[in-house]
This record gives structure tokens, sequence and C-alpha cells, in this order.
């Protein structure tokens, strides 16, 4: 009764493991899943570009998913803004802390698709407090 029970077990963590990898996958990697009203414009001419992270993109483990290859962070901070659940607020006398990463285009544009650019985020240039410019991803409105 108990190896039984144990077996059925693994079936359904097997089968839910591959479902969500699945569903991961369908959103996030498969030609179906993305449909931007406008692709994203990204100079191919400049061979790395800096992305100020500070939500979910700041977990090494996600951004490897995503972009296929570990990318270096590098603490940073982003002055006039607030952050408010997954989006970023103008805001004077505010600062968002976070990351930031340096990409290839391929890269960018795998960051892009995860964010859903043009569907759910925009990506806008900043500069961070320390003077350098970054992309960033802002919430489009609902």
């Amino acid at each position: 009764m108990i190896r039984r029970l144990f077996k059925w077990l693994a079936v359904l963590s097997i089968a839910g493991i591959a479902i969500a990898a699945g569903g991961f996958w369908y959103t996030f990697m498969s030609p179906y899943g993305y449909h931007p009203a406008e692709p994203a414009i990204i100079d191919e001419r400049i061979p790395e570009q800096d992305v100020f992270v500070y939500g979910t993109l700041r977990y090494d483990w996600l951004r490897w998913i995503i972009m296929g290859t570990p990318a270096e962070t590098r603490e940073a901070t982003l002055k006039g803004y607030r952050r408010q659940d997954l989006d970023i607020q103008p805001q004077a006398g505010a600062e968002v802390p976070g990351e930031v990463l340096t990409v290839t285009p391929d890269a960018l544009k795998a960051l892009d698709r995860y964010e859903r650019l043009g569907v759910r985020y925009t990506r806008e240039s900043v500069k961070l407090e320390n003077g350098d410019t970054a992309w960033v991803y802002k919430r489009l409105p609902e």
C-alpha cells in the first residue's frame, strides 16, 4: 500500500515538473507564446548593453535559464523612483536598489521576451546614481 502511494506521488511529481517546464518554455522561449505589437529595437552593432534589474531578474538561476548563460552583476541604485510591486514609479527623493547586468544583443532579446516587452513592460533608458546609463523595464499601464 505505501509502496503504491510513493509510486503515484513520484509519477505526479514528474508530471507536475514536466507541465511546469512546458508552460515555462511556451511562455518564455517558444515561438508561440509571445507576439508583441512592435518588435523591440536592438542595435546589433553595440556588443554589450547595461540593464538595471530590481525584481525577479536579480536571481542568478533565473537569468541563466532565460539568457542561457550566467551574467555577472554589480550593485546599483536608481534615484528618483520607488518600487511598487513589480514596477517602478517616478518619485522625487526615492531610490530603488538593484543590480546592473551587461548583456549581448541576443541576451537582451531574451530578457525582452521574459518581460513581455510591448505586452506587459516597456524598456526605457535611465541614468543610474553613479551616472551610468542603463535600460530598465517599466510596467505598461493596464
